[in-house]
């Protein structure tokens, strides 16, 4: 017996001595998780762009507004040009980008002082930038350009410039509820005159079929969609109004900061227009 207790103290002392040698975890992580990036330490790397030591940044998208965000048909797998640009920003700061699937639903409520980014550190769904959202969000720096335009069938004939489409009652426009699109539309034609749909490419598919007359679109978003109906649909048009996209964040968020150095850098040595071609170029 004495034998017995004699090892089972010896085995107690070693296992408190191991786990004092033990390394201690950051806060909200576990051995199997890694640190968030919301909770990480930031530093800064030999090339002046910060360090986020490979924190997970967990990164909001719809996965239904092409080309930005989706699920590609012929593979299964999600992709766009907001996958490209957080891959390549995470590759410039040390993190590790987990994509998020969440509703446009859910970001609108955050953008409207409603909700939280408990789930997410950064919304990406090629979100306009304007001031009555920024009261509830921070933003990052614009990350394209774009204008809202016309996007109808291939062979629409009976008007060219959104005019002759407001001044025609007939016509019906589709576009996304909740989205500055929604707005433009509705000061071209009134909200009588919308239909409106929870996504981008459920309107594009009621264009499509005849159900509306055009869509209310930003003009890179429609590019996309033309670049893989190129028999069914065109952009038409000027443009009725221009606007300046970027990432959504918490208000005082950390990140706000080494993500818009990732992006800036991108910008100077043209890895971000590089992108926009691919995305977004189409022949005309």
């Amino acid at each position: 017996m004495k034998t017995h207790r004699l090892l089972f103290a010896l085995a107690l002392l070693l296992g408190l001595a191991l786990a004092a040698c033990a390394p201690v975890q950051s806060p909200g992580a576990t051995a199997d998780e890694p640190v968030p990036c919301s909770e990480a330490q930031i530093t800064q790397q030999e090339n002046g762009l910060p360090d986020l030591n490979g924190c997970e940044l967990r990164i909001a998208v719809e996965n239904a507004y092409q080309p930005f965000n989706y699920i590609d048909p012929e593979t299964g797998e999600a992709v766009g040009y907001d996958y490209d640009i957080f891959n390549e920003i995470c590759s410039r700061i040390n993190c590790t980008p987990n994509f998020i699937e969440t509703s446009w639903e859910a970001m609108v409520a955050i953008m409207g002082g409603e909700g939280s980014f408990d789930t997410f550190d950064v919304g990406a769904d090629g979100i306009t930038i304007t001031e009555e959202r920024a009261q509830h969000v921070d933003f990052s720096i614009p990350y394209i350009t774009s204008q809202q335009v016309l996007l109808v069938r291939i062979d629409e004939d009976r008007f060219t410039e959104p005019e002759e489409f407001a001044a025609d009652p007939s016509l019906i426009i589709g576009t996304q509820l909740g989205t500055t699109n929604y707005e433009a539309a509705k000061n071209l034609v009134g909200e009588d005159r919308i239909r409106a749909y929870d996504q981008f490419g459920t309107a594009v598919q009621a264009l499509i079929n005849g159900d509306v007359d055009a869509v209310m679109i930003d003009n890179v978003a429609g590019l996309g969609y033309v670049g893989v109906n190129a028999d069914k649909l065109k952009i038409t048009g000027k443009a009725v109004e221009s606007e300046e996209l970027g990432f959504i964040f918490s208000k005082g968020s950390p990140l706000v900061e080494p993500i818009n150095q990732a992006l800036e850098s991108m910008k100077e040595d043209g890895t971000l227009d590089t992108l926009f071609q691919k995305w977004f170029q189409t022949e005309e």
